[in-house]
């Protein structure tokens, strides 16, 4: 996201890249490759398995700091210095990398994993600038709601298949104190519920929305602000300010369903146990569609031009692919792999998995996050945080960010 920065993390961002530019010419050691990312998750961990598989690994360092990392990650690509591989984000935040050429093609290796059938000709599309594709994935996650287990059996609720049994079971979960849903109001997750309603509503107006073919005044984008605005009248979302993080408000027993990625697995299972404490469902749409709309989002890893390790990053970004790699990072991580020859460490996502793969049951579209260009995303951002915070008429909130979307389509 392009946020304004503070002079101090620039500073920060320039040293790092002087830093870099001090190491050695690989900017990793012999068998393991310099990789910056952005990430929670326990690269060192997985070094080890591709060390023993393909005899490389991850010299991995990790930014706690977003727009730290974006400074870096944009200076060091510049460099003779850069390193092997980085993670990002797909979309219009890769285009703006690629047009600048600073990210290797990995189109070959594209072609090569889908005829062995090791990932979905669909995801590719999520890859693809200009009829090329760039990058590669770590993982391919399924927006699900995370449950309370322990909620739900004490008052005697079922895993909602419809929308309205989700709000019944909302309802139920309010008159008891608990908060039925997370809600964060800021970056980056005040997009969530603005995501899955509209999606859930009209998935069509949704895309058409993202790619500039629908205003955000519509008439079936205010409805879709409307129901959210009805849920917070209601009370159904926790506090959006709130610094307690929503895995350690629901062992605490104040929170109910959380809306994520697959990924997340790996962090609410840090506090409460998979299968036992929670569970996932399929999140309902809201209208009739034919199919469940399914948001998805995608974590690529980078090979960067101007690394002398180069030609080792991309084939460590292939092996990524592989079903050995994936059924490892599934169970380290407790996701759902995406290459469908990978087995899924959790029962959960097994489950999930099949339910997925039932033909024309889910549609798959992509989070509002990626798809939705910078500026107008970091817009929205800030209206959605406002709306979020202040509940009320969504009109002026929805004016601020068309406001802005007009002129980026005006320009593009």
């Amino acid at each position: 996201m392009r946020f304004p920065k503070p002079l101090l993390l620039a500073a920060a961002a320039v040293a790092a890249v002087s830093m870099l530019a001090g190491c050695s010419a690989s900017g990793g050691s012999p068998d393991k490759l310099k990789f910056v990312n952005d990430k929670s998750w326990d690269f060192k961990a997985f070094s080890k398995v591709s060390q023993d598989q393909i005899d490389m690994g991850l010299d991995a360092s990790t930014y706690a700091d977003q727009d730290a990392f974006v400074a870096f990650v944009k200076q060091s690509l510049r460099t003779g210095k850069a390193p092997a591989l980085f993670t990002w984000h797909t979309g219009g935040q890769l285009e703006e990398l690629v047009d600048q050429g600073l990210v290797a093609e990995t189109s070959s290796i594209w072609k090569e994993e889908i005829a062995k059938g090791d990932v979905a000709e669909s995801v590719k599309d999520l890859y693809t600038i200009d009829g090329k594709q760039y990058c590669t994935p770590i993982s391919v996650d399924n927006w699900v709601m995370y449950y309370d287990k322990a909620a739900y059996a004490e008052y005697g609720l079922q895993v909602p298949t419809t929308w309205q049994q989700l709000m019944d079971n909302a309802e139920v979960l309010k008159s008891h104190g608990i908060a039925p849903f997370w809600s964060s109001g800021g970056n980056p997750w005040a997009f969530v519920w603005f995501q899955i309603i509209l999606a859930g509503s009209d998935l069509q107006l949704y895309k058409d929305l993202a790619a500039g073919k629908a205003s955000y005044t519509d008439p079936g984008v205010v409805d879709a602000m409307n129901v959210w605005l009805d849920m917070e009248k209601k009370g159904f979302f926790s506090d959006p300010g709130s610094k307690t993080a929503p895995e350690t408000q629901m062992k605490d027993g104040k929170l109910a369903m959380i809306p994520f990625g697959t990924w997340y697995a790996s962090t609410i299972s840090q506090v409460l146990k998979e299968g036992d404490d929670w569970g996932a469902f399929p999140i309902p749409s809201i209208t009739d569609q034919g199919s469940t709309p399914v948001a998805i989002e995608t974590a690529p890893v980078c090979a960067t031009v101007k690394s002398s390790q180069k030609a080792d990053a991309l084939k460590y970004s292939q092996w990524w692919m592989s079903a050995k790699a994936q059924t490892a990072w599934s169970k380290q991580q407790g996701n759902l792999p995406f290459n469908p020859k990978s087995t899924a460490s959790t029962q959960t996502f097994r489950d999930i998995g099949k339910e997925f793969a039932e033909p024309d049951k889910y549609d798959f579209y992509l989070r509002y996050y990626e798809a939705t260009p910078t500026p107008i995303l970091t817009a929205a951002l800030d209206q959605f945080t406002g709306f979020m915070t202040n509940p009320g008429d969504p009109e002026p909130y929805l004016k601020g960010i068309e406001q802005v979307a007009k002129k980026y389509w005006a320009d593009h």
